[in-house]
């Protein structure tokens, strides 16, 4: 077995969902990791990772509506608001989410279904730096 680790830096520019799935496949290319385990970890409290379909893109849309359905901005009774109408909120959307994802490897990529992506959601209004680990144990 081996260990491969790298941090990758994603400049959002608004709240909503990004791909990155490609990003991280080919990460996995240049490792050269035929079979394993990926882990994927977010280092932010506002920001988190979310498997879903990345296919169609209005499936992101109802899904980036749907976190502002039921996190809505500015409610009356948010008290954690120092960093704008968002701040609460969007630590209730990273709740519901993910911090961390756990997906095999093997055939040198993410064993995803056929619809399946990863994004890094952005819950800030404002883009912010983030921060995503990639951890893939290798298995020879």
């Amino acid at each position: 077995m081996d260990w491969h680790k790298t941090t990758f830096s994603y400049q959002t520019h608004h709240k909503g969902l990004y791909e990155i799935t490609d990003r991280i496949n080919g990460q996995i290319r240049e490792w050269n990791v035929r079979e394993g385990m990926a882990f994927l970890f977010v280092q932010h409290t506002s920001a988190s990772l979310v498997i879903n379909e990345s296919f169609d893109p209005s499936a992101r849309q109802d899904l980036e509506a749907f976190l502002d359905h039921i996190t809505p901005e500015g409610l009356d009774w948010y008290v954690h608001t120092l960093e704008g109408r968002d701040d609460s909120p969007s630590h209730m959307r990273t709740m519901l989410t993910h911090s961390s994802l756990t997906i095999p490897v093997d055939e040198g990529r993410l064993t995803l279904g056929t619809w399946q992506g990863i994004y890094l959601a952005e819950h800030r209004r404002y883009g912010h730096r983030r921060n995503v680990l990639l951890r893939v144990l290798q298995v020879f």
